[in-house]
Parts: C-alpha cells; structure tokens; sequence
C-alpha cells in the first residue's frame, strides 16, 4: 500500500508564498517523477511542476520564475515552493508519484489527496 500526504496549504494574501510538501510512504521500491498539479473550480486538473529522480524540473508558464518544485530522495518527499501568488493560483494541489513498489513492476502513478491553496485579500 502506497500513501502520498501533502500539507502546507492554507490562505495567504496576493503576494505572499507557501511551500508545500508530500510525503511517500508505505512499500516503495524506487520513485521516479514527481510532480504538483492543481485543479480550480469549475477547471481542469493541469499540471503545475515535475521533477525526475535526477532533479531535472519542469513548469508550467504561468508558474515560471515564481514556484519552486525540489525532492528528497531519502526522504521521498517532493516540495512546492510558492512565491509571489496570485488569485489565479487558487486550487486544489495534488502530489502525483510515479514509482515502483517492487522490482520487476511496472511503474504506476499514485495520487495524494490534494491541499487547499487560496490566494485572497
């Protein structure tokens, strides 16, 4: 059984920041990417950050020069670090883990259960 945690989430003004985190746990052979998506009410999940074991990372334009996704392997935890936000960055985040429970298997995505952002005045 594999769990994802987040936490982090919460209410912050325009501008402000927060860092999220997500924790693996449970049977876990190797993880390969990670990664954050978001889903807005009313929108699509879309992907916000990835990140592959060997610490290459991917964003989406919109988060570009403003979030910050990093991990620890031995730790199995993946971070979002998120500066300067905006009301548009409202949403429900989800931690995704593509891994491996066991060698010889096939490697299957696993999802957290996603962390309230809300970015208001």
């Amino acid at each position: 059984q594999v769990q994802l945690v987040e936490s982090g989430g919460g209410l912050v003004q325009p501008g402000g920041s927060l860092r999220l985190s997500c924790v693996a746990s449970g049977t876990i052979f190797v993880i390969y990417d990670m990664g954050w998506y978001r889903q807005a009410p009313g929108k699509q999940r879309e992907l916000v950050a990835t990140i592959t074991r060997g610490k290459t990372t991917n964003y989406v334009d919109s988060v570009k020069g403003r979030f910050t996704i990093s991990r620890d392997n031995a730790k199995n935890t993946v971070y979002l670090q998120m500066n300067s936000l905006k009301p548009e960055d409202t949403a429900v985040y989800y931690c995704n883990a593509n891994l491996v429970i066991k060698l010889g298997n096939i490697p299957k995505d696993y999802w957290g259960q996603g962390t309230q952002v809300t970015v208001s005045s």
